[in-house]
């Protein structure tokens, strides 16, 4: 159970550190424009934007932060105009504290229930010795 827990843990760390590590490729070499929301959910929202070399991007992971959105609704979003797919898209003014409570309730929730099973098994396990 102590395995599990931490490692619920550490990959709700790593969830902020992977957003934190994107928001610093973004800003290196940051693009903005105007997106429509293609479609709308609270873990994924594909959008539909026009850089200015005229070519229209879908990125087929769709946009990170997309808490909130509504298809038809136009948006602007920060994209890394480094890379030539147009893959690593924001919407505009978000960033990676946004999964910071989340990621902070996971790790207090496992803990939460890890604790007291931990707590149990040990007594156990000192019972029957």
């Amino acid at each position: 159970m102590l395995v599990v827990a931490v490692a619920i843990s550490v990959l709700a760390v790593l969830l902020v550190v992977g957003a934190w590590r994107n928001d610093v490729t973004i800003d290196s070499d940051k693009g903005t424009a105007t997106a429509e929301v293609l479609s709308a959910g609270k873990l994924r929202s594909a959008v539909s934007f026009i850089t200015p070399d005229g070519v229209t991007h879908n990125p087929a992971l769709g946009v990170l932060y997309p808490t909130n959105l509504i298809a038809g609704q136009r948006i602007e979003v920060e994209y890394y105009k480094a890379d030539s797919d147009v893959e690593l898209v924001r919407v505009a003014g978000r960033d990676a504290t946004v999964a910071i409570v989340p990621a902070g309730s996971v790790i207090v929730v496992t803990w939460l229930i890890a604790g007291p099973v931990l707590f149990w098994l040990r007594r156990k396990e000192t019972n029957n010795a």
